[in-house]
């Protein structure tokens, strides 16, 4: 049992089940055994691998989707480039060499991280970098000036609440101590109103589960309202999907495979699908435009197979193979390509570069 799991089971003992959600906040962000405190999730060697640790092309066309919405801004020479939940630095790294090559166009960079050990990373990663960069806990301590803001696998992490379906009435899911001291699922005394309810929730069976996340909404109206009084524009990748719906998508993963949620607490990423639907809405309640595709459809549109052309032309066989793979995990269907999904938004009428599917 780890140390995290032996003080969850004792605050339920003393209080009383605790909310997924509670439960995915202590298991992610504990300031001494939260898995984002304590080790290192990202790449080979962590639990799980994402899309700028695969290949510097996504970062790269991520930077020539930035640098157009700047020019669709009118060019605003005191914007500033942020990135939000950055991981190790990767994602900016590759943005900003890309960027210079363009034109230098954003004086003020910023990354928003909460996690002190996270924060250290980046600024190894990003040592080298001739851009000056500063580190925010929140949206709100950004420089007041136009923001194009990025964020990969971002919402994923952010703490969803769950309910479940028994008779009519929809329950708060929480996490108890069952048989021999264990964690186990068990329904709370919470309900929710039915307002809320996707539109295939009538009929859904008992024991089915909905997933609603208004921190996940929160932080996009945060986005939101900063893009709409000040501009810029706004990019957000994560796996998802693209209307709401019912079913359990919470999952762990613990060195590259999946593992029981309740298992390793601190020890294991926890995550859970993104409604993009609801980050569009809560985009478009602030007067916001927003789009929404695939990642496969965006990156393609934005030239993936133009670049990786571009980079085999100068490698030999195995390097060629190499990026061709990158190509397939990026924007494959049977990889990253249809399972993540891309929300883009900006102050209504802004001409951003974007596939035409929404």
């Amino acid at each position: 049992m780890t140390a995290l799991k032996t003080r969850i089971a004792s605050l339920i003992v003393a209080s009383g089940p605790i909310s997924v959600a509670e439960y995915m906040a202590l298991c992610l962000f504990d300031p001494a055994d939260g898995y984002y405190t304590t080790r290192e999730p990202f790449g080979a060697e962590g639990d799980f691998t994402t899309a700028p640790e695969i290949s510097q092309m996504f970062g790269e066309l991520v930077a020539v989707w930035l640098y157009a919405a700047w020019q669709a801004a009118g060019r605003p020479a005191n914007a500033t480039l942020a990135e939000i939940g950055p991981g190790r630095g990767t994602l900016m790294k590759d943005m900003l060499r890309a960027l210079h090559k363009l034109e230098p166009a954003f004086p003020n960079t910023a990354m928003i991280e909460t996690s002190p050990r996270l924060r250290e990373v980046q600024q190894r990663t990003l040592a080298n970098s001739d851009a000056p960069i500063g580190w925010h806990d929140t949206v709100s301590t950004l420089p007041d000036a136009p923001l194009f803001i990025v964020g990969n696998e971002l919402f994923d992490a952010i703490p969803t609440r769950q309910f479940i379906k028994i008779g009519a009435a929809w329950h708060e899911r929480a996490v108890g101590v069952g048989e021999a001291g264990k964690l186990a699922f068990v329904a709370g005394p919470a309900t929710l109103d039915a307002a809320v309810l996707p539109p295939d929730a009538a009929t859904a069976p008992d024991g089915s589960i909905f997933e609603f996340a208004p921190a996940r909404t929160a932080t996009m109206e945060a986005v939101a309202e900063r893009i709409a009084a000040s501009g810029g524009a706004g990019l957000f990748f994560d796996y998802g999907h693209l209307k709401p719906g019912i079913g359990d998508t919470l999952q762990a993963l613990r060195k590259h495979r999946h593992d029981d949620v309740l298992a390793h607490p601190g020890e294991a990423d926890l995550t859970s699908h993104v409604d993009f639907s609801a980050l569009a809405l809560a985009g478009r309640a602030h007067g916001l435009d927003a789009h929404l595709a695939t990642q496969g459809e965006f990156l393609l549109a934005m030239g993936l197979l133009e670049r990786a052309d571009k980079l085999g032309a100068s490698a030999d066989a195995m390097g060629r193979e190499k990026i061709s793979g990158e190509v397939e995990r990026l924007a494959g269907p049977d990889a990253m390509g249809s399972l993540f999904k891309v929300l883009a938004v900006a102050p209504r009428g802004t001409k951003l570069p974007f596939p035409a599917v929404s």
